[in-house]
């Protein structure tokens, strides 16, 4: 197991450099600066001495100073945002944006593994029409559209929610399911999916014939089966959720993360984009690590093949 995970780690590693490097190419090969007279209105010799300051005129060392940043995770300034480093703006909007995105994937995994096992279960129903028709809705529906809806149902004529903001608890829910309605059709869609073909195998045959009671075939040995699916797919998906939505953090006004990676790209802020990007990676690479033991422990076959 060790060993396993010792491997994994040197793979991420592997990986989020070329994240890195990949990423500060693309900076790079954009035209214009956020240093330009147009964008900060400074003088021509201010410019000039920033650049020169931050080896911005010669690639190579703009890339050595920034891989030095990323091993003393120092990013410098940010240059989108007067008087603020790159580090004060991570510290500030990524616990916010983690926040909103583990509790988004809590209701998602909590609301879509019970509903898509009970679709399976009752396929062809009502209850199962009615899941599937709301699956459908579910990934369809962009998230500006539902959260422009809850917002205004909510907030606006119900008044049971504040209209925007964030720092207090009922800030939390309007976001926090707006963000998760995505995620949780995806999961309810991939759990009903393995659910069915679980319930249609051997094994699950077998353990009826046994004598066991229906309700513990199904929620103690078909679904460790079903959640295989579900655990590969919550990895990505909650990297995703917790570094932040961009739209959702601008309908109900969060502060996070996602719109400062916006911002930081519009303005080519090299710093910013790479220290988010740098966050980005290590938490996908990290999610997906803790995907891969805990397959191993819903299958130890897969532990033993790695």
């Amino acid at each position: 197991m060790m060993r396993r995970v010792l491997q994994r780690l040197a793979l991420g590693v592997v990986t989020i450099a070329c994240v890195y490097t990949a990423t500060f190419i693309l900076v790079i090969s954009l035209p214009g600066n956020p240093l330009q007279e147009g964008e900060r209105n400074m003088p021509r010799e201010v410019e000039q001495a920033l650049r020169a300051r931050y080896n911005m005129d010669n690639n190579w060392l703009y890339f050595l100073q920034f891989i030095q940043g990323a091993i003393k995770l120092d990013f410098g300034p940010a240059y989108s945002y007067p008087d603020w480093t790159c580090n004060q703006i991570l510290a500030t909007a990524l616990p916010v944006s983690i926040v909103l995105g583990a509790l988004a994937i809590l209701i998602a995994v909590l609301v879509g593994v019970p509903a898509g096992v009970l679709s399976a279960v009752w396929r062809n129903g009502w209850f199962d029409l009615t899941i599937v028709a709301w699956v459908l809705l579910g990934v369809s529906l962009p998230t500006f559209v539902t959260g422009s809806v809850l917002l205004t149902v909510f907030a606006v004529y119900l008044r049971l929610a504040p209209v925007g903001g964030w720092g207090t608890l009922a800030h939390l829910p309007l976001p926090a399911i707006t963000l998760s309605l995505p995620f949780m059709a995806y999961i309810t869609r991939l759990t009903r999916m393995a659910m069915v073909d679980a319930l249609n195998s051997e094994f699950v045959r077998a353990a009826l014939a046994r004598g066991l009671a229906p309700r513990t075939v199904v929620w103690k040995h078909a679904l460790k089966v079903a959640l295989l699916p579900v655990l590969g797919y919550l990895g990505p998906a909650a990297a995703q959720a917790m570094t932040g939505s961009f739209v959702v953090e601008k309908v109900f006004g969060v502060p996070g993360l996602g719109q400062h990676f916006v911002n930081a790209a519009l303005n080519r802020d090299a710093g910013l984009i790479l220290s988010t990007v740098l966050v980005f990676s290590t938490l996908l690479v990290a999610f997906n690590l803790a995907v891969d033991l805990l397959y191993g422990w819903l299958d130890p076959r897969i532990s033993g093949a790695a």
